[in-house]
């Protein structure tokens, strides 16, 4: 598996924190996949569409043997599966799944633009990202993740849920 990505999983409709667990689940289940790491979980304030619950949110390290296109095809059918409605632009879902970053490359094409668009303006993006990958730098840009988190000022509508602890396996942090 020669590829290394990094997914951005929120929830904030039925039982969040199952959500996160199965599309974690279904990602590791994939022959092309391998869950290296999950970061914490954390409640975050909703983004855009205010009018909803709260959010839980995590980032996962990927190494996967899929194309970029074959990944991003693979989280759409996990949040379909997981009962993903597309209704309100930045509304409420099950499930949402993002492709923040593929190795070191800049995709731009129809269905997908890697980096995320707007990877370094969500607080509930980069605080997770950070934890796990905290020397993470963005394609063509000399500077860490951690300077473009500084800069934001949102970062107070993002708290810890659940704490992921070293050397803990991925799926124990979804254990009750």
């Amino acid at each position: 598996m020669s590829n290394t990505a990094f997914l951005s999983l929120g929830s904030n409709i039925g039982n969040r924190l199952r959500n996160l667990a199965e599309a974690v689940r279904m990602l590791d289940q994939n022959k092309y996949i391998e869950v290296v790491s999950v970061s914490s979980i954390y409640e975050t304030d909703p983004v855009g569409y205010m009018d909803q619950a709260m959010f839980l949110n995590i980032a996962l390290q990927l190494n996967t043997s899929l194309s970029p296109i074959g990944l991003l095809e693979t989280c759409q059918n996990i949040e379909q599966e997981l009962g993903r409605k597309r209704i309100i632009k930045w509304g409420p879902r099950t499930i949402d799944l993002d492709i923040l970053l593929f190795n070191h490359e800049n995709i731009e094409s129809e269905k997908l633009v890697i980096p995320h668009p707007r990877l370094e303006e969500r607080a509930f993006v980069l605080i997770p990202l950070i934890e796990i990958a905290p020397f993470v730098k963005v394609p063509n840009k000399s500077t860490h993740l951690k300077e473009s988190l500084e800069l934001l000022h949102d970062k107070e509508g993002v708290r810890v849920w659940r704490h992921q602890k070293n050397g803990e396996d991925v799926f124990e942090l979804f254990e009750n």
